[in-house]
């Protein structure tokens, strides 16, 4: 008989029921930390000793954080910028090509997560007109000009002077210590009136308005000092690894304050412990296909972040992960760290008191049945069917 028919073979009132539409269903990648009331610890002679893993990524914070020299030119620098758009919100003077409505700090500078040797703030002006080019250029020339006037007073040396120089995102302004990089949007309910011939392009533009809402976000919710601590050695991995290359900075943010501050008792753990968590994560797959990963809290709907990432990048960041997990469970924390050694363990084997590490292939495969031009589909591209475009991920970090 058949199923859904009733007794006698009569076909059930209103005929064969259309195919279920697929629908995705992510997945969360196993956390031992949430689930260690499930997985009880082995009891052992002596508890494990991390001191050294601990210490050694202070001294790595210590080494990757700016000199008092570089923070003292970058707040200066800031500061001075700072005061001349503040000036043109309330009084834009001989200013008519456009009207200022908003001035907002963003980025690493204003996180307190930048890096030693990136002397760069970012600063988001927000315009109450259209952003067109004409506009751009006469508000820089603008800056620099009251910028000097402020500065006329002071004894400047060669290395003071500043530069002005425009770009795609709105315009620089820096001297041998220092930049500011003043990133240019308007009012959301611009957005739509953008041309491309003529005004800033309207993907920059969402970009630099999300960077304020993360921003204030981690204001909020990552103010806790380990979690600028983990940022910042995260970053530092992205620029030698180059498997975590393509984790953006609002990525980092994410994974740095879901590794410290999820966990069952809701306080912050050690750094020696979230460290260790970030890769166990990775490797889990957090941000793989089908993975649950991390939704943006900035955007409206269920915008997955990792989904920014081309399927084969999030492979490749996660198997490499699994082998620098291991490299870090015998020990070789220095070299994850940059400290010894170099990045060579990802792609060639290595021995660590004894143990052989060998490094994890590829497992994404691109398929080869798809013309030239075809976009790459997943199910992942089913969660976004009906969701709007929320703007790129992270533009101006």
């Amino acid at each position: 008989m058949v199923r859904g028919a009733l007794r006698g073979g009569r076909p059930m009132r209103g005929g064969i029921r259309p195919p279920f539409k697929k629908t995705f269903v992510p997945r969360h990648p196993f956390d031992l930390t949430l689930a260690e009331v499930c997985f009880p610890k082995v009891p052992l002679a002596g508890a494990v000793d991390d001191s050294a893993l601990t210490a050694a990524l202070l001294k790595r914070n210590q080494d990757l954080s700016p000199n008092p020299s570089e923070q003292t030119a970058i707040g200066n620098l800031v500061t001075k910028v700072q005061a001349v758009l503040d000036n043109l919100v309330v009084a834009p003077g001989d200013l008519t090509t456009c009207q200022l409505e908003e001035v907002r700090q963003v980025g690493s500078f204003k996180k307190g997560t930048i890096l030693t040797g990136n002397n760069v703030a970012d600063v988001v002006v927000i315009l109450k007109t259209l952003p067109t080019k004409e506009a751009v250029d006469a508000l820089a020339k603008k800056v620099e000009t009251d910028l000097k006037a402020s500065m006329k007073t002071e004894v400047l040396t060669k290395g003071d002077q500043h530069t002005i120089q425009t770009h795609e995102r709105g315009f620089d302004i820096a001297n041998v210590h220092a930049k500011v990089r003043i990133l240019i949007a308007t009012l959301p309910q611009n957005l739509r009136k953008l041309e491309p011939e003529i005004h800033m392009d309207h993907k920059l533009m969402q970009s630099h308005l999300a960077a304020i809402r993360h921003t204030r976000w981690f204001e909020e919710n990552a103010h806790h000092s380990s979690i600028k601590v983990l940022i910042r050695i995260l970053k530092d991995l992205t620029r030698r690894f180059d498997a975590f290359a393509p984790l953006s900075a609002w990525m980092l943010d994410l994974i740095a304050h879901l590794a410290i501050m999820n966990n069952p008792s809701r306080q912050a753990l050690p750094i020696n412990l979230a460290f260790r968590r970030v890769f166990q994560l990775l490797s889990a797959g957090l941000f793989l296909p089908g993975s649950a990963g991390i939704t943006d809290p900035t955007e409206p709907g269920h915008i997955r972040v990792h989904t920014a990432m081309t399927l084969e990048q999030q492979d490749v960041c996660c198997y490499t992960a699994q082998t620098l997990l291991r490299v870090l469970a015998h020990g070789g924390y220095k070299h994850i760290l940059g400290m010894e050694g170099n990045t060579s363990i990802v792609r060639e084997m290595s021995v660590w008191n004894g143990v052989c590490v060998s490094p994890l292939t590829a497992v994404y495969e691109k398929p080869t049945d798809k013309k030239d031009g075809d976009i790459e589909e997943d199910i992942e591209m089913i969660e976004n069917e009906n969701e709007d475009d929320g703007g790129s991920d992270e533009g101006a970090e």
